[in-house]
């Protein structure tokens, strides 16, 4: 196990109702005058942002409003969130929605006490020393950027996506109340539950050796997963199962599960041109891409394969580690199926014959990307060249 330092500063408030409490909170946290920063009209329509601001109301808390987040969250509305809390000397930022709305408020939060352009610290030439507070009412089980120090942008006008990482914007607390996520519809939650997944194996998939309790810390919230996705999509309703959604996309993100070990995001970062190029969603386009890089990688380490095909998916180990870890591949895909997930891109609604710009996108011309098992140039073209097929 390797040397680590763990701290995840976010204070959770779970369960029913808790969305009352956000004036009060944020009254303890020092916040006076909030930017509310939600996505579509759902957050209105339900009712949720009147019982915010009532709740606001209450504690003598000044409060704008800015709508509009989409998914794979856009630079346009981070730069007029930015604008619109300058303007109105804004000092806390509540985002209330999923991961797309908490990383854009993330992207304000540091914009604001920055005074160039944003996206400096997006393509990685400024670092950012402090931001606007922020803090949550999570309304999607997917991302666990509620606790996460990370925060991933689209920029359309040079169509990137690029995320920024740093503790520095880990929100100060997160309301986690799993009756918001039961009006989301099956697919979306698929999607949802496809990213939580992947957060785990992006840890799950490591060259640190010794790492049996995370190990099992990670098969445990997968194996989660597997049992608790479909009853969920069976009864979108049911507050139990969505409580343990919810629950697990937050521990497979706030880092306690990958310390020690070394970690791999490849398949995060290969996804994310698809999404930034087609705007699929970024579970689906995890769904198609984290199984086909797993088949291009399995040669680098075998045993590993075996243990994720063996431990979380019921194969019996036989003495052919590399058999063995194709049939947990396999089941892994199968269990995606089940759930609405495409595995290709032509389901994604993704091209061949863009998979040379998807490359170039990735920015990996004579590099290598670090992780699990080094990638170059032809490496990443050959993973999205077996995306094309099962």
């Amino acid at each position: 196990m390797d040397n680590f330092t763990f701290c995840n500063p976010t204070k959770i408030v779970f369960g029913k109702e808790t969305e009352y409490e956000v004036g009060k909170l944020i009254k303890e946290y020092g916040g006076t005058n909030v930017l509310i920063h939600y996505g579509s009209s759902s957050a209105v329509k339900s009712g949720l942002i009147d019982r915010v601001k009532s709740s606001l109301d209450l504690n003598f808390i000044k409060h704008v409003e800015l709508g509009g987040v989409k998914p794979n969250p856009r630079a346009s509305l981070v730069y007029e969130g930015i604008k619109l809390c300058k303007e109105n000397r804004i000092d806390f930022i509540l985002a209330v929605g999923g991961g797309s709305v908490i990383d854009s408020a993330k992207a304000i939060g540091m914009g604001v006490k920055y005074d160039g352009d944003f996206w400096d610290i997006y393509s990685y030439t400024y670092m950012p020393k402090e931001t606007l507070p922020v803090a949550t009412i999570l309304t999607i089980a997917a991302a666990g950027s509620e606790t996460s120090g990370s925060s991933v942008i689209t920029n359309e006008e040079f169509g990137l996506k690029r995320g920024f990482t740093s503790d520095l914007i880990r929100p100060v607390f997160s309301i986690l109340n799993p009756d918001l996520t039961q009006t989301l519809p099956a697919y979306q939650t698929a999607c949802g539950a496809t990213d939580i997944i992947a957060h785990v194996f992006e840890r799950y998939f490591t060259n640190t050796k010794e790492v049996e309790t995370s190990d099992r810390l990670c098969e445990a919230v997968v194996l989660s997963m597997i049992n608790t996705v479909p009853k969920v999509l069976a009864d979108l309703t049911n507050y139990d199962q969505r409580a343990n959604l919810m629950w697990a996309g937050t521990i497979a993100h706030n880092d306690l599960i990958g310390e020690g070990r070394s970690q791999d995001w490849n398949s995060h970062g290969l996804e994310h041109e698809l999404s930034a190029l087609y705007d699929v969603a970024h579970g689906a386009g995890l769904a198609v891409v984290m199984p086909h890089w797993m088949k291009y990688t399995i040669d680098h380490d075998p045993k590993r394969f075996q243990q994720m095909a063996v431990r979380i998916f019921g194969v019996k180990q036989t003495s052919n580690p590399k058999a063995d870890g194709l049939k947990g591949i396999k089941k892994f895909q199968d269990f995606l199926k089940s759930i609405g997930m495409p595995l290709t891109f032509k389901e994604l609604g993704a091209k061949a014959k863009d998979i040379d710009y998807l490359v170039k996108m990735l920015g990996v011309a004579g590099k290598e990307r670090d992780g699990f098992m080094k990638l170059n140039e032809v490496d990443c073209k050959n993973i999205y060249t077996l995306c094309l097929k099962k």
